[in-house]
């Protein structure tokens, strides 16, 4: 059990350590995302599995709070109105499960953010396309090489691992730094 913790552990400090050098990326993202929700738009969120679990995180962290009490920030997970995903699948498939959404809420100048371990996901990728199409911004935070959505975003964060456990880890922890820098850009800080 101790080699699999220590094994774990080793893991993610070497692929935290490769992170440093996005800083420029992360800080271009952050800024704007600053601009979208200043000028009133919208964040959404897309994604898959653990994933998914981040977009509800995320939206929640801006409409919520992340660090000090202000002013709720408009963000939306896609991965949260059931009606609205199983009526998607049923009707039009799993593939346009975020698509439909886009393109339905989204309007020129708000940002779709999609997470993709992978790259692959063809959910997010046509929902980058649909985002593309509308005007909005579109940031990939992905991993392993960042596979056909690296192309398709307008932006991207890729965390270079094969191991969607560390990919995942730093999602969320990049996820955290934008959150962070969201509220002191708009300067909502107390």
């Amino acid at each position: 059990m101790s080699d699999l913790i220590k094994k774990h552990i080793s893991e993610h400090r070497s692929v935290l350590d490769s992170i440093e050098s996005l800083e420029e990326s992360i800080k271009e993202i952050a800024n704007l995302l600053i601009y979208c929700l200043r000028n009133g738009g919208t964040i959404f969120w897309c994604g898959n599995g653990g994933s998914a679990s981040d977009c509800q995180h995320l939206a929640g962290e801006l409409v919520g709070r992340f660090v000090a009490d202000r002013k709720p920030l408009k963000s939306i997970s896609l991965n949260s109105d059931s009606a609205v995903m199983t009526c998607i699948v049923n009707d039009y498939g799993y593939e346009h499960i975020f698509s439909r959404q886009v393109e339905g809420l989204g309007s020129e100048g708000d940002i779709l953010v999609g997470i993709s371990t992978s790259g692959n996901s063809q959910n997010v990728l046509n929902a980058f396309h649909v985002a593309n199409q509308k005007g909005m911004v579109s940031i990939g935070l992905l991993g392993k090489g960042g596979g056909k959505a690296v192309d398709i975003s307008m932006h991207s964060v890729v965390i270079q691992s094969k191991s969607t456990a560390r990919v995942q880890e730093m999602h969320i922890l990049i996820g955290h730094i934008l959150c962070d820098l969201i509220e002191a850009g708009l300067n909502l800080k107390k």
